[in-house]
């Protein structure tokens, strides 16, 4: 009878284990390039961001991304994107997570959408990638989706189109952050624009 209960015991720490393990996946940075390990679970999987050149890992501030993007302070009151950027820039990753302590990828694009464009998608970056019209990055606009494949051949990050082929995103390494689609990183994983097909 004790066998029985202590079996029982090992095999419910053991599935614990192999979830909290499935729950994460580790980066290794490399002169400034990140290398991603394929997350075991099925769930939507997060691109790391690549170091700065100053090692710095943080995100930076809400003057970081204006001055990279060349948004002036009467454009960011203007436009209710850059005002969502702005709200949310530098909160952290958080697998599965969906508010100001920690969000992921694809619910960052779901609350930016609804927020911004009024639109309801998917909560997965696969899911939001079958409502999409495929088009070509020098088609995307405002609002576009950017979709990414870093864990083999499936959808797994997905980001928003800003300006300048640069878009917003959550990151494991860096949280909330805009990068270039022509960095290094991006280039090597982006699969393609797409457009929400409207309802």
């Amino acid at each position: 009878m004790k066998f029985t209960y202590y079996s029982r015991i090992l095999f419910f720490l053991l599935l614990l284990l192999a979830f909290v393990i499935s729950c994460k996946h580790k980066e290794k940075q490399v002169t400034g390039v990140v290398k991603h390990k394929p997350a075991k679970s099925n769930k939507t999987a997060q691109a790391p961001a690549p170091k700065t050149g100053n090692g710095n890992t943080t995100a930076g501030t809400s003057d970081d991304w204006r001055q990279k993007l060349g948004v002036t302070s009467k454009q960011m009151k203007e436009n209710k994107l850059y005002l969502f950027i702005n709200e949310w820039y530098g909160v952290p990753y958080k697998y599965g997570g969906c508010q100001k302590s920690g969000i992921d990828c694809s619910c960052f694009t779901s609350l930016l959408c609804e927020k911004v464009y009024d639109k309801k998608v998917a909560r997965s970056a696969s899911d939001m990638y079958k409502d999409c019209d495929k088009i070509s990055i020098e088609e995307a606009k405002e609002g576009d989706l950017f979709f990414f494949k870093i864990n083999g051949n499936i959808i797994s990050h997905v980001g928003v189109f800003v300006k300048n082929r640069s878009f917003v995103h959550s990151s494991t390494s860096k949280g909330v952050i805009i990068n270039s689609v022509d960095e290094a990183y991006y280039k090597k994983y982006f699969f393609c624009a797409g457009r929400i097909r409207k309802l």
